[in-house]
């Protein structure tokens, strides 16, 4: 049990800018206000000393685990790119705990990653979500299977189409998402009609398992998708087959978002924007901007912020956020977009992303503004341990 006492709390909830006590117990946020200590008095208690409080940073969007940092080929589990279609693919067979990314992003305050397959397969496999502490797997793990990543755009074509091989155009890459996506919806007719056959003490076949359409027909089911996307005719095509199949799909990268807000709006399309800092290393990244931030949220289109680790590393998450501030988007929007909003967006808000009662305690002790490129973190708890702590 902690009491953490004199933070200045910013929640992400509705205590915000405040001075308040928060009680751990049990892993979980207990209590949040002014609390006594001499009522706790096993609770070992913790100043905060009025310095700014957080719930720990969530990255939407990333690759940790799965490239594994100063290791090379390896280390790089990320992409399967000898088929463009590998639904059945999963992040959390290839995923390293003992990458040392882990450990500088949870120094850096970052406590919760959705992780997962690169964007050279046009259907690639699913992410998870994962806390960055813990020995294990098992340890770490939030959801085992969050999402289905899909990609469109340069990557998929460029990776087969240097083979000669399809997709070499952006035709053929949305064709075959459909074509994957109508083959997985008939596997999934087949599936159900066998089910309720079996229920109603009918003598019927089985159909014939198939991995990839196994796990590909869960998106009818709204299993979540995440497609890679930065030009505005991709965002575009992707909102497309999203509609098509009815999916349950953010759009990622987005990076020409911005310049479509009212589009997205109009399509109530999420998205969860970035990597941002850095070069426009690519044609598709020639209007990459900051004030991407400030224009979606005038738009009242819904976004997350994402590393795309290891391309900024995750250490950096904070820095990254604090641009699209100087840019225009106002603050607590702005840590909103790597904290509650990327939890909501990856459907683990009910566990991390804000400050509130029943929530895993991961918290993070600052010593200065959280967004200030010098400021560094005293304490940061996980699930209720103290995690890290500046010696």
């Amino acid at each position: 049990m902690y009491l953490i006492k004199n933070a200045n709390l910013i929640s992400m909830a509705e205590i915000n800018y405040e001075v308040k006590d928060i009680l751990v117990e049990n892993g979980k946020i207990a209590k949040i206000g002014e609390i006594n200590a001499k009522d706790f008095p096993k609770a070992t208690v913790i100043d905060a000393e009025k310095n700014f409080v957080t719930p720990g940073v969530v990255d939407p969007h990333c690759h940790i685990g799965i490239y594994e940092e100063a290791i090379g080929f390896e280390g790089a589990d990320g992409n399967e790119a000898t088929s463009p279609i590998t639904p059945e693919l999963r992040a959390i067979d290839a995923i390293k705990p003992q990458d040392v990314a882990f450990a500088e992003s949870l120094m850096h305050g970052v406590t919760t990653v959705c992780t997962g397959p690169g964007s050279a397969n046009l259907i690639g496999g699913t992410f998870c979500v994962m806390k960055t502490y813990g020995k294990t797997m098992d340890d770490m793990i939030v959801v085992k299977e969050s999402s289905m990543k899909m990609a469109l755009g340069e990557n998929p074509k460029r990776v087969y189409g240097h083979r000669t091989q399809s997709p070499s155009t952006r035709m053929a890459s949305a064709a075959l998402i459909r074509e994957a996506l109508t083959k997985a919806k008939e596997y999934k007719l087949r599936i159900d009609e066998y089910e309720a056959g079996v229920a109603a003490n009918k003598d019927v076949k089985k159909p014939d398992f198939n991995a990839k359409m196994d796990s590909l027909a869960r998106v009818f089911d709204g299993f979540p998708v995440k497609i890679h996307a930065h030009q505005q005719d991709d965002i575009v095509t992707a909102i497309r087959i999203i509609e098509e199949f009815g999916l349950n799909a953010t759009i990622e990268h987005a990076t020409e978002g911005y310049l479509i807000a009212d589009y997205l709006k109009e399509h109530n399309q999420a998205v969860i924007i970035g990597p941002t800092l850095g070069s426009k290393s690519k044609y598709e990244l020639r209007n990459k901007s900051f004030i991407a931030g400030k224009v979606l949220k005038e738009a009242g289109v819904p976004f997350a912020i994402m590393t795309d680790h290891p391309v900024i590393h995750l250490a950096n998450a904070l820095t990254q956020v604090g641009i699209f501030v100087r840019e225009g988007l106002d603050e607590l929007s702005a840590f909103k977009a790597v904290t509650i909003e990327a939890a909501k967006i990856n459907h683990v808000e009910n566990r991390v992303g804000s400050i509130e009662v029943g929530k895993d305690a991961d918290i993070v002790i600052w010593d200065g503004h959280p967004l200030h490129y010098m400021t560094k973190t005293n304490v940061v708890f996980v699930n209720g341990e103290i995690a890290y702590q500046k010696q």
